[in-house]
C-alpha cells in the first residue's frame, strides 16, 4: 500500500474545523451557564437546576472531544513528519491512530447532540407549564 504525504494532509481541514466547532460550542455552553446560575441565585428552581447539571455534563463532553480532536491533530501532524523523513511504516501506524482519536472524538459529540436534544425538549416543556415548572418538577429547591 502506497502511503503518501497527501493522505494525512486530507485530515487537516476536517480536524481544523471541528476544532472550531467544538470550541464555539464550549463557549456558548459556557455563556449559558453563567446565565442560568446568575438566575438561579436570584430565583432558585429545580427545572434551572436540572438544566446547569444538564450543561455541565455537556461542557465535559466537549473537553473530551476537544482533547480527543487535538490528539488526533498531533497524530496527523506526526504522521506527516515521519513520512517525510522517510521512517517506514511508523507513518501509517500514526495516520491510523488519528483516524481512531478523530473516530472517538465523533462519537462524544454524537453523545453530547444526544443530551443537548434531551435539554432541549426539558425546555420546551417548559412553555407548556406555568413559569418554571416542567412536569415532574416545582420551583422548590
Amino acid at each position: 500500500m502506497e502511503f503518501s504525504l497527501t493522505t494525512p494532509a486530507l485530515l487537516f481541514p476536517a480536524i481544523s474545523l471541528l476544532m472550531l466547532a467544538y470550541t464555539n460550542r464550549f463557549i456558548v455552553i459556557s455563556q449559558l451557564i453563567r446565565n442560568l446560575y446568575q438566575q438561579h441565585q436570584q430565583t432558585p428552581s429545580r427545572f434551572m437546576r436540572l438544566q446547569i447539571e444538564h450543561l455541565r455534563t455537556r461542557v465535559r463532553l466537549i473537553r473530551a472531544m476537544q482533547a480527543w480532536g487535538a490528539v488526533a491533530f498531533i497524530a496527523c501532524t506526526l504522521s506527516m513528519l515521519l513520512n517525510l523523513l522517510e521512517l517506514g511504516t511508523w507513518p501509517l501506524y500514526l495516520f491510523g491512530g488519528s483516524l481512531v482519536a478523530l473516530l472517538v472524538s465523533l462519537i462524544i459529540s454524537l453523545v453530547e447532540i444526544i443530551i443537548s436534544g434531551y435539554a432541549i425538549r426539558i425546555q420546551l416543556q417548559g412553555l407548556d407549564r406555568p413559569r418554571g415548572e416542567v412536569k415532574g418538577f416545582d420551583n422548590e429547591t
